[in-house]
């Protein structure tokens, strides 16, 4: 099979997946993210030519978040007038590029009733993989459930485990799949040795884990996680080594939650 028909088919998968989102159709949605992360677009280039230093994407603002408008194949980008440079791109590809800068991706912007966009949190979980990242917009609280046990072991666990600098928790509701506790884990230090540490800490931990459900954990460092986000803005810790004055001396180079990158 030619390259053109790759891209043909490609296209056609992206496009199928398209006309079958709907608002509350978060399955139709779904199945989009990952036509496009299969699949690729045809990027608008406001300046420069393909794979030159100068080629700059469109952008586009949609109540204040930032998007780079693309079309879902060659005849869409007949029916969009658009008389500029493109370039066609792996949608995996395209989404790592973009949710970095916090920009998302706008599907067929000439379309009628405007097209489609992709927030970049949803590009992340294209670029990171669909079936690691819990599925947007989550529903995100503090855990009603009560497993005290649990939490002890967990904090007993934490402060043996020097590595670790806090520990925080919410209860994370996806738009599909089922709910699930997340642990965030606040480290000193992000070397091998140190997350082998906390793997260890977890696995020792979760044995006090009523049957059924499901635990996860996030990086609190991680800049980009929506729950790391949440939990560093909503949640106290219920280990914090700190409040005990027995941390650790930190590394010289620092580490923890940097601050976030300007949106352009």
């Amino acid at each position: 099979m030619s390259a053109g028909a790759d891209w043909g088919a490609a296209a056609g998968q992206v496009e199928r997946a398209l006309q079958q989102v709907a608002p509350g159709r978060y399955d139709a949605y779904e199945a989009l993210l990952q036509a496009i992360g299969e699949g690729q677009v045809w990027m608008l280039l406001w300046h420069g030519a393909p794979g030159t230093p100068e080629a700059q994407y469109g952008n586009m603002d949609v109540v204040g978040l930032g998007y780079a408008p693309c079309v879902t194949s060659a005849q869409e980008l007949v029916a969009s007038g658009w008389n500029r440079a493109h370039e066609v791109v792996d949608g995996r590809l395209i989404a790592d590029s973009l949710y970095r800068d916090r920009y998302g991706l706008w599907l067929n912007p000439h379309a009628r009733g405007g097209g489609v966009g992709i927030p970049w949190p949803d590009l992340r979980r294209i670029a990171g993989g669909l079936d690691r990242l819990p599925a947007g917009p989550l529903r995100l609280s503090e855990p009603a459930i009560d497993i005290p046990q649990f939490y002890a072991l967990l904090g007993q666990n934490a402060h043996r485990t020097t590595a670790v600098r806090s520990l925080r928790r919410v209860w994370v509701q996806p738009a599909l799949g089922a709910p699930y506790l997340a642990i965030g884990l606040d480290l000193y230090d992000s070397s091998a040795p140190a997350v082998q540490s906390v793997r260890v800490m977890m696995e020792q931990s979760i044995t006090a884990v009523p049957d059924g459900l499901p635990v996860s954990t996030v990086a609190l460092s991680d800049e980009y996680d929506p729950v790391a986000l949440w939990m560093r803005a909503n949640a106290r810790p219920f280990f914090d080594r700190d409040a005990y004055g027995t941390a650790p001396a930190a590394p010289s180079y620092g580490y923890g939650y940097p601050p976030p990158r300007p949106a352009y």
